[in-house]
């Protein structure tokens, strides 16, 4: 999106904030777009609240309690924090994506009389975004917009933004993607991946089955940094039918060359494989705050272009795993039509309609 800012007002002053623990990853992220984009941070906290867990088990965890009640202090610090930075710089719009960061940020800019732009990635809004949308000058929503309940004057799809290079791929782009990753092209290929960090749980139910999901395709997990030590010492070699790997650079390569995937239900993952229109299997970590996943999984099983499964019903029944891989891969005409329908909602466009949005909110 930063791009498309420069795009369309070639002479944008452009700042960046984030929290100190992005820091390192957002200077390496931003650098690579433009060095002399200042990368800051704000101090700020989160209100820690576990979708599993009812009100009273949260109050009754006292580390828990203890660590809100500091992160309203670091909330109120980083508000002066992020006043004195906009008195001092005076940008003409200030943009938000709705993560803890955020709150201070947007309610200073409020404040200040600057006007705000939000975005919401998830299928329901979190906190920040519910309490900033009241002052936001304009709303932008990753989902259509029956799934939120922002005000309709100033909302708009637009989707979520992703790397041009999640497109559909060719067939002969594909099977060369397959050698590119060591399979055999003429196999199906799974692709088991739990995000960055991977899922401990996703990636023990998949290996609990992988002798049946090997005499349906051929496996690629992404097990994640924390448990790719422990895997590594049960596989300690890689074979044609089964590659165990810690992290992807160049995940759109991976999931371009993949005939199913299987996933968390993450925004961005969930439209970077609707940009690939990859027949998918979505299993939500149920114990994220506010259930995002949940609901977002929600909305592309009610589409019907994507198969949804309960992680706990998964991990007591592997074999549910099995079934759902199975059905794609058996009924090519049906996963056809599906992975079709899951390109639908994404948005090629959407980093540079975000920009235009932000642009327009400019006084």
């Amino acid at each position: 999106m930063l791009k498309e800012l420069r795009a369309l007002h070639p002479d944008v002053e452009l700042r960046f904030w984030c929290d100190v623990h992005f820091a390192q990853q957002a200077a390496s992220i931003v650098g690579a777009f433009d060095d002399t984009v200042p990368v800051e941070t704000i101090a700020s906290g989160k209100l820690r609240r576990y979708h599993h867990l009812t009100l009273w088990q949260h109050l009754m965890w006292p580390s828990l309690m203890w660590q809100n009640v500091v992160d309203v202090f670091k909330v109120a610090g980083g508000f002066f924090q992020s006043v004195w930075k906009l008195v001092w710089w005076r940008p003409d719009v200030v943009f938000t994506k709705g993560g803890f960061v955020c709150l201070p940020v947007g309610l200073a800019a409020h404040v200040l009389g600057i006007p705000l732009v939000i975005h919401d990635s998830d299928a329901h809004p979190g906190l920040t975004n519910r309490i900033l949308s009241r002052w936001a000058t304009k709303i932008a929503t990753g989902a259509p917009l029956e799934y939120y309940n922002y005000p309709k004057g100033k909302t708009s799809y637009v989707g979520i933004p992703v790397n041009k290079a999640f497109r559909p791929f060719s067939k002969d782009e594909q099977a060369a993607a397959k050698k590119q990753w060591g399979v055999n092209p003429a196999k199906p290929l799974l692709v088991v991946t739990g995000g960055g960090l991977g899922a401990k749980r996703l990636n023990n139910t998949t290996l609990e089955v992988l002798d049946q999901l090997q005499r349906l395709a051929s496996v690629i997990l992404v097990s994640g940094a924390g448990q790719y030590d422990e895997l590594r010492q049960r596989f300690p070699g890689d074979t044609k039918d089964f590659k165990l790997h810690k992290f992807i650079s160049n995940m759109h390569e991976l999931l371009g060359a993949a005939d199913v995937v299987v996933t968390r239900a993450g925004a961005t993952t969930i439209l970077e494989l609707a940009a690939l229109e990859k027949p998918t299997i979505l299993v939500p970590n149920a114990a994220l705050t506010g259930g995002h996943q949940l609901k977002n999984a929600a909305v592309y099983e009610e589409a019907q272009v994507a198969i949804v499964l309960d992680e706990d019903k998964t991990v007591e029944k592997p074999e549910l795993l099995v079934k759902a891989v199975a059905s794609y891969l058996r009924d090519t005409k049906t996963t056809r039509t599906m992975a079709k329908r899951f390109g639908t909602f994404a948005k090629p466009h959407a980093a540079k309609d975000m920009a235009k949005l932000i642009l327009s909110a400019v006084k």
